[in-house]
């Protein structure tokens, strides 16, 4: 590059504050705006970098000098910001989930296509080393065919959560199938492919969310091939991620992604194909969380370069088609298909 790419941050909480500081720390990008409701939060993430602040979004998206847009809002707020800058002919990054539904998602993949600029989806997971390094291993076909995947992930919610964004449908579009249960989906789909069916059970158990849910327990279908089980909370007292995949040939268990989490780990289990107790292979990862960064460099490099990256539209798209089918499993009390068919026109 000629010159670094100029981003602007949008909406400045904890994950928007994360997207600015690997702007300024990746030499290939400059922070150029901060953008947030509150302005002194947007001046506090704005003034260290030599940015400009401001809280009126529109503002950094109809700037010509801005290259990349970040999106780190609300989930209502998503699709009309990155669908607003790729018209402007800018690359985006957006914090998962794609939107609020399957709709939303469908319609920045339009635009992107439209405009002939990058979507990324801020699905950080598939960067956290165990995560990759097991991706890896069962891409060489360590563990060989994927017979079943389980998943458990949740933290304890906290009180008050019905007077903030995520309670409300309107602003969230979803509970917490929507907030911890897509990046469930999308690992799910990044390590098996897309499934042709779902099955879900929604609870409201102790937050008082309405018609929210702060727990859903799903199944997915992967064809006739493999079946996929989780569990998403609300209500995890004890803030929890663990993520299986088993295979004819043995089995990869995520555990922790640090901080609350526990440390990282990937545990290798190679079958005894004689019988008996596998060999395992443990590796723990507690350097601190690099994931954001690596995602930053990731999309970088597809800038610049034109190379494939993780977390594309088709990604996004996928994810919400599956968390949809969820939902339309949960209010018909059967399982619903997946819409693999639509993903095609994305």
């Amino acid at each position: 590059m000629a010159e670094p790419l100029r981003v602007a941050v949008i909406g400045c909480g904890l994950i928007g504050k994360r997207r600015a500081a690997c702007a300024v720390a990746e030499p290939r990008s400059v922070l150029a705006w901060a953008v947030d409701a509150a302005p002194g939060v947007a001046r506090e993430v704005a003034e260290p970098a030599g940015a400009r602040a401001s809280a009126d979004w529109h503002e950094a998206v109809r700037d010509p000098a801005v290259d990349v847009v970040c999106v780190a809002t609300p989930n209502m707020l998503l699709a009309p910001i990155a669908i607003a800058a790729l018209e402007r002919g800018k690359h985006v990054l957006l914090e998962k989930p794609m939107g609020r539904n399957l709709d939303e998602a469908r319609g920045i993949a339009r635009a992107a296509a439209l405009a002939d600029r990058l979507v990324k989806i801020g699905f950080n997971h598939r960067y956290h080393p165990a995560i990759a390094r097991a991706h890896e291993e069962q891409r060489a076909g360590r563990i060989g065919t994927i017979v079943n995947m389980r998943a458990r992930y949740g933290h304890g919610g906290r009180p008050g959560y019905e007077r903030e964004w995520r309670g409300s449908r309107e602003a969230a579009g979803g509970g917490e199938l929507t907030d911890q249960g897509v990046h469930i989906a999308d690992l799910m789909h990044w390590f098996a492919g897309v499934p042709t069916e779902a099955f879900a059970y929604l609870q409201t158990a102790v937050w008082p969310l309405g018609d929210l849910e702060d727990n859903a327990q799903g199944l997915f279908r992967f064809g006739d091939a493999a079946i996929a089980s989780f569990h998403t909370s609300w209500t995890q007292w004890k803030n929890l991620f663990s993520f299986e995949i088993y295979g004819t040939r043995g089995s990869l268990t995520i555990e922790g992604l640090g901080k609350s989490y526990g440390v990282e780990r990937l545990t290798i289990a190679d079958r005894a194909m004689e019988g008996g107790a596998p060999a395992l292979t443990e590796l723990r990862f507690d350097e601190p969380d690099d994931s954001w960064q690596r995602e930053w460099v990731d999309f970088m490099n597809a800038i610049e370069l034109g190379s494939s990256y993780l977390g594309t539209a088709r990604d996004g798209v996928t994810a919400m088609a599956m968390i949809e089918a969820l939902y339309a499993s949960a209010r018909a009390g059967r399982p619903a298909p997946i819409a693999v068919d639509s993903l095609a026109r994305t």
